[in-house]
């Protein structure tokens, strides 16, 4: 994620922020600009963006003025009442019941998140209302009487659709199903990002050029996918997964090996991004390593290369589980990439890069 300043003081802002704490100034992203920008009320719903040109105009998502779930801008020539994002959803949770909104925003926080980073990476982006192969989003509640696990909602993706239990967006919630589930890595982003994976696969693996070379690196994924996941839940991982894949998870099935690269492959640029935007200089004395950026070139959204995004993280996540450490909190990114997990990241970005229409 970049870092963000208020074009009307200097400030600098938080990607989700919806006002400068220094100057006041209204601020809202701009997803044709990818930039957070300061905004003037121009009257009749329009907005002057300090970020773009006198001469565009933008509105507030529909989001923004109803919920206040929302902080992204429409051009004004978009005659969608939503933005770019909050027009992925088909379900919204129901915001009768005390407390689903605060859950619902902190899902579409998160979602915006990974919005950014397909953006950025100028991958399809469609609402499945528009495009039958497009993208859409249910956040559903269990139900009130739903006493067993048969009747819960399950986190998945289906066709380009992706369902997300908004209990994930209850921290203590997350955290029991953390340790039901034996995960080191939870969070909400990270779901996006998995699920995500599963529907990109869709649109740019299978029945593409990539599929024989993906059965190489991944395996088969004709293999019976449910009996996959319930030998995987009933047995675990197989002896020396860690040499094999970035997470247990990730052993059960090749899409799940897939789904759970893609996520990491995003954690890794995102992350990369933020450090970059911060000037973060990761070097390691004993080895004699080059710092990160050298002037404002390293952009890991655009590179051509896995290379050099591998020997820019690897570092970075030492530091940060080393920084947490010394704060007494667990490994910010506790996994290791083995080899053949690096060879599987190197064919996400390659595929990535040259993706192609349908």
């Amino acid at each position: 994620m970049r870092l963000f300043t208020c074009q009307s003081c200097g400030n600098h802002v938080y990607f989700e922020n919806v006002r400068c704490t220094r100057c006041g100034y209204t601020l809202g992203f701009l997803p044709d600009r990818i930039e957070v920008s300061a905004l003037e009320e121009t009257g009749q719903g329009r907005w002057r963006a300090l970020a773009a040109p006198e001469d565009a105009a933008y509105r507030a998502c529909a989001n923004s003025a109803q919920y206040e779930v929302c902080n992204w801008m429409i051009p004004e020539r978009d005659p969608d009442p939503l933005c770019v994002s909050c027009r992925l959803n088909r379900t919204i949770p129901d915001l009768s019941v005390a407390g689903n909104q605060t859950l619902w925003q902190r899902l579409e926080t998160q979602k915006r998140r990974l919005v950014y980073s397909l953006l950025r990476l100028d991958l399809p982006v469609q609402p499945r209302h528009r495009d039958p192969a497009g993208l859409a989003f249910d956040f559903l509640a269990d139900p009130a009487s739903a006493f067993n696990e048969q009747r819960r909602v399950l986190t998945g993706h289906a066709g380009g659709l992706i369902t997300l239990n908004i209990a994930e967006a209850d921290p203590a919630a997350r955290e029991q199903m953390r340790k039901e589930m034996a995960e080191p890595y939870r969070t909400i982003l990270g779901h996006f990002r998995h699920e995500s994976g599963h529907y990109y696969w869709d649109r740019l693996v299978r029945d593409r050029e990539w599929l024989g070379e993906f059965r190489s690196r991944f395996g088969d994924e004709t293999l019976d996918y449910q009996q996959a996941l319930q030998r995987h839940h009933a047995q675990g991982p197989p002896p020396g997964w860690r040499e094999r894949f970035v997470t247990a998870y990730a052993s059960s099935h090749p899409w799940e090996d897939w789904a759970e690269t893609w996520a990491h492959y995003l954690h890794i640029v995102d992350t990369l991004e933020t450090a970059r935007s911060f000037g973060v200089d990761v070097r390691l004395k004993t080895t004699g390593q080059q710092p990160m950026a050298k002037g404002q070139g390293f952009d890991p959204y655009s590179q051509t290369d896995f290379t050099p995004i591998l020997d820019n993280w690897l570092p970075l996540a030492f530091a940060l589980n080393s920084l947490n450490r010394s704060m007494g909190h667990e490994d910010a990114y506790p996994f290791v990439l083995a080899p053949p997990a690096v060879e599987k990241l190197q064919l996400v970005h390659r595929i990535i890069r040259n993706q192609s229409a349908p």
